[in-house]
Formats: C-alpha cells, structure tokens, sequence
C-alpha cells in the first residue's frame, strides 16, 4: 500500500472529527505569527532602547509617539511586549493540547471499534490461520498509530512548512544573500530524507512483526496454562518467549540506530548552515549592510527557520513506523469475510426448523475434501444424532449448518431457502448452540445466561435457570445469580458451566438445537441429569446432537455415520435400536464401537 493511499484512506477516517481538526489547526497556525513576534522586543532594546535607530515602520502605526522617547518608554513597551506574546502562546498550547488530546482519543477509539466490528464478521477459520493475538495487538497497537500520523504528523508537518516560508520570508526582507544562504541545506535534507525513508518503513514493519508474535506466544502459554504448569515446561515456555522478544529487541535496535543516524546527518546539515550565515553576517555588519540588532534578528529567526526543517525531516523519519502500523491495520480491515451478507439478504424471523442438504461439499483445502456430496433432509422437529471417527467432518458439518463457512459445492438450504440468501444475523439466532467446552465470559451469572437475549428480564433469566435445573446450586451461592463466574467461568465446576449455557440455551427458544458433545467434559452421574435437561430442550425443535456415547443418541429419529472419505451414511432409528443404546449405555463406557482410532485433526 503506497503513502499516498494511506494518506486518502487516513483521510477518510478522520471525517467524524473533520470540524475539529480544522479549529487544531487553526490553533497550530497561530504559532507561526506569535514565533514571528518572539524576536522583535530583543530588537527593540538593542536598536531603540541602547541604540539610537527609529522605531521599525511595521510597529509606527501601532505604537503612539509618546511610547518611543525617551528610552526608558520603549524599554516598558518592549517588556509588556515579552509578557503579552508569552501570555497569548501559552493561552494558545494550553487550547491546543485539550483539543489534540481529544480528537486524537476519538479517532483511535472509533478506528479500534471498527477493526473490532470487523474482525468479529471474519471466519473462525481466518483466526485460527492467524492466531487472535495478532489482531489483537492490531487493534490495541497498530490503530493508536492513527493518531500520530493525524494529529502529531500532518499537523506539524504543514505547519512546519507554512512556518518556513514565512521565516524565509522575513529573512528576504531583511538581507536576500543570507536568505539563499539559509536555505541552500534544503536540498541535501530532502536527499537524506529520501534515502532514509524506505529503510525505515521496511525495518519498522518487521519490528510489529516481531512484537505480534512475542504477544502471541503470551496468548498461547496463558490460555493453556494448566498444562504448562502440569508438564513442567515454564522455563522452555520462558525461553521461547525470550528468543522472540530478542529478536524484536536486536530489529527496534537497527531502527533505532537508522533514526539517529538520519537525525545526526540532519542535524550536522542545518549547523553548516548556521555557520554559514554567522559568517556571512558578521561580514554583512562590518560592511554597514545590517545593524547588529539586524543580524540578531536574523540569527533568531534562523533559527526558527531550521527548527521547522529539521522537524519536517524528523517526521519523515518518525512517521515511517506509524505509516507501517496503520498499513497493518487498515490490512486488517481489508480482509474479507468467508462468508459474506448479500445486499439484498432476506430477513428471517423464526424458521420452522426444516434443512435441506442438496449435494454439499467442503474442505478446509480444496484439494482435501472433508465432506463430500452430502444430501440430507431434515424434517422441523427432528433429532439428528451425528457419528464418526474423530476428524471425520462432524463439526464440520455443523459450522456449515450454522453457516460459519460456505459449501465449495452445493447448497444447504433453511425452510427451502439457500442460507446465502438469508442475513446473517438472522440466520444464526436461529441456532441455540451446547458445546462440549462451556464458553461463559468473566461477569456474573445473570448476564452470562443473559447473553443468549439481551433484552431478557431478570424473571425471565430464573426461569431459563429452572429449565436447566441450575437455579438450586446458583441461589447457593455467596452473590447468588450477581456472582461473578471470573475467566472462562473458572470459579464453577465442568458440570456447572454446562447448566449455565444449558440454561443459555433455553432463555434463547431457538428453533435449532445444535448439540456438539454435550456431556464428555462431565462425569457419569453428572451426565445423566444433563441428558435429561437436555430431552426437555429438544422438545419441538429440530436438533443435531453429535455423541460417542449409544445412550446420548438414543432418543435421535436419525442417525447420520461420517465416513473417512467424507461421505454420510443415513439410517432412521427404530425402536429396538433405541433399546439396544439403552443397554449399550449401561455398560462400562458406553462408547459407540465405530469412534474407532483418534487423530488429532482440529478441523473434527
């Protein structure tokens, strides 16, 4: 992406604040006349309070008469003038760091809700290709840059120039020799800043590179922290994190020794030219063409005339980094969803439950299919047990259903409609989803079962925990429904986690029901109060329930294998076959003898 995209683009995020960057740089322009001014009370003391020379034709219509003698007049007037241009730049920065401060907050604060928004529409898939972390520390990191670029480089950058050309100016008026003088370094900064600029950008893109991945690993070791700790392995997961870190640490060095390397060949640029003018100066007073005052004066507005060089060369340098964060961001954004909502998506208000299959294939690979012709029928109402070997396609199949990924073939279709042609959001409230791993969020109980209705009342909430025979252990508690589950719901047990979402489930009356191995997390005895809560939650509701276990699929109308190859074996359950699971689900494990082996495939 090149500098002038981003810049169109940056640009275009900067609207909602617009009014306000207008007035901040209105502020920062305010800067160049009171610098203007700095130098002239020295000027006068010099020149018309120790000197004899008349007062400067600028300040004659502003400056009675009576001000200018006898000396000791102009000398209060030169020193109100210190006080007044003090006062005014003071008043000036004061306003201009609240209102910077304020649209630069905003700024950042609307990018990283839009990077959040949009990373939330991505595919599970594109986060497990890249890892959460590293939109992670987009959306913290590389979206704060957008401030700098903004508000602490474009800013500066044009008043930087604007305040050049008026030095150059004055400077012009007073001795056009000097002027050429001054600005003759112009062209070797503009040559080192070009040189420098692409070295920079290319360092400081490897530098967030490098410091995305420490942050990974981070994620990593403390979301599986457990087994680090059960393992023994904190000094390998330390020395892991070290080895990346360093590699960040030795590439912000090289960055680092590139900015000062350019700030010193600057800073040795303008002192030349400082030398320079000194030079040439003092020459230009001994020959009668300057007062001395002249020549101070030149010397201070050179000196304003350099700062705004050097800054303008600094900031190219400086800007480099931000520029390579925003890229990073703004890459972010440009990802495209797997599944995208079409502009004329029909909405949905609740489905009767019936799903179609007509000829479905998918493969994470294109190359490697993991479902392959896949057709099915599904009456509202029906339940619908799930097996296979693990890997075998069986969640698969159901982030299809629930449209987390699109069919590379085919179509899954919802009450006859194809599940393209529905919004997205409609589709899935839909869908009331158990997972063997209970997710509950770090808040309360009351809102974690809230979670699956907002708009649910408190009444609403006890009920839902009634259902799911939750109500009893959580009124046990200290804060009892306000009481705080912490992390991933740690301060609960497997099997209370599990009521908690079950309770979730019913709050949400979704027509669907999808059922991804409900019960394996919990122990026998705790299963089997769960399997009852969960025939009352299939009640009227089309449902998809994967198992390994005969007796969880027991009561299923259909039975869909997953083979190796990909395809789907269907069978309808009769009633002797429900007995048979109930006799299989007596025994010492009850798993179902074709889960077969296991492999490790995470896509299952």
């Amino acid at each position: 992406m090149n500098d002038w995209r981003l810049y169109r683009r940056l640009l275009h995020q900067m609207r909602p604040v617009r009014a306000r960057f207008v007035a901040l740089f209105g502020l920062e322009l305010l800067a160049t006349p009171l610098a203007l001014l700095l130098p002239l009370p020295l000027k006068l003391v010099v020149d018309n309070v120790i000197g004899s020379d008349p007062l400067p034709a600028l300040l004659q219509p502003w400056v009675p008469a009576a001000w200018t003698r006898p000396p000791s007049h102009m000398l209060i007037f030169a020193v109100g003038l210190v006080l007044a241009i003090a006062l005014v730049s003071q008043l000036r920065s004061l306003c201009a760091a609240l209102l910077r401060t304020w649209t630069a907050e905003r700024m950042v604060l609307d990018f990283r809700a839009q990077l959040f928004q949009h990373v939330q529409r991505l595919s599970p898939l594109h986060h497990d290709r890249r890892g959460a972390s590293d939109a992670a520390y987009r959306i913290e990191r590389d979206a704060a840059s957008i401030q700098y670029l903004a508000i602490d480089g474009v800013i500066p950058f044009v008043t930087a120039l604007i305040t050049l050309a008026s030095m150059f100016y004055v400077i012009v008026q007073l001795d056009r020799a000097l002027a050429l003088v001054a600005v003759a370094v112009a062209p070797a900064l503009f040559v080192l800043t070009r040189i420098y600029r692409t070295r920079l950008r290319s360092r400081s893109r490897e530098v967030k590179k490098l410091e995305s991945d420490a942050l990974g690993v981070v994620y990593e070791v403390m979301s599986s922290l457990r087994v680090v700790k059960a393992f023994g392995q904190e000094h390998r997961e330390l020395a892991r994190f070290v080895d990346t870190a360093r590699l960040g640490m030795r590439q912000r060095l090289r960055l680092a020794f590139a900015e000062n390397g350019l700030a010193l060949l600057v800073g040795m640029t303008t002192a030349a030219g400082t030398a320079a003018i000194l030079f040439v100066g003092a020459r230009h007073v001994v020959s009668g063409a300057l007062t001395l005052g002249e020549l101070l004066l030149v010397m201070s507005y050179l000196a304003q005339l350099y700062s705004p060089m050097r800054t303008i060369s600094r900031k190219v340098a400086s800007l480099q980094g931000h520029l390579a964060s925003v890229e990073r961001a703004f890459a972010l954004l440009d990802e495209h969803p797997d599944v995208p909502e079409r502009a004329d998506a029909l909405p949905l208000g609740r489905a009767r439950g019936a799903v179609r299959f007509e000829s479905v294939s998918f493969g994470y690979d294109a190359s490697e299919p993991v479902l392959r012709d896949v057709s099915l029928d599904i009456a509202p109402g029906t339940r619908v047990g799930i097996m296979g070997r693990t890997g075998s396609g069986k969640s698969t199949l159901l982030h299809l259903l629930t449209r987390f990924f699109d069919p590379l073939s085919g179509r899954i279709l919802l009450d006859d409609v194809d599940l393209r042609d529905y919004r997205v959001a409609d589709l899935r409230n839909q869908f009331a989803i158990v997972a063997q791993d209970p997710v509950l969020f770090s808040t309360s109980i009351a809102e974690n079962v809230r979670y699956a209705r907002p708009d649910a009342s408190d009444a609403d909430i006890v009920r839902a925990a009634q259902a799911a025979d939750a109500d009893r252990f959580v009124r046990a508690l200290p804060e009892g429904y306000a009481t705080p589950v912490r992390e991933r719901g740690m301060r609960l047990s497997g099997g209370e986690r599990q009521r908690i979402t079950l309770a979730r489930a019913f709050l949400k009356d979704a027509p669907i029901l999808i059922l991804d191995e409900p019960t394996s997390s919990v122990d026998v005895g705790t299963e089997a109060g769960i399997l009852k809560t969960l025939e009352r939650l299939m009640r009227g509701r089309t449902t998809f329930i994967v198992a390994h276990r005969l007796g969880t699929l027991r009561h299923c109308d259909l039975l869909l294998t997953l083979g190796d190859d990909g395809r789907v074996q269907v069978r309808e359950q009769t009633a002797s076959d429900t007995r048979h699971a109930d006799r299989s689900s007596d025994g010492e494990d009850g798993a179902l003898s074709l889960a077969g082996r296991e492999n490790d495939d995470p896509r299952s």
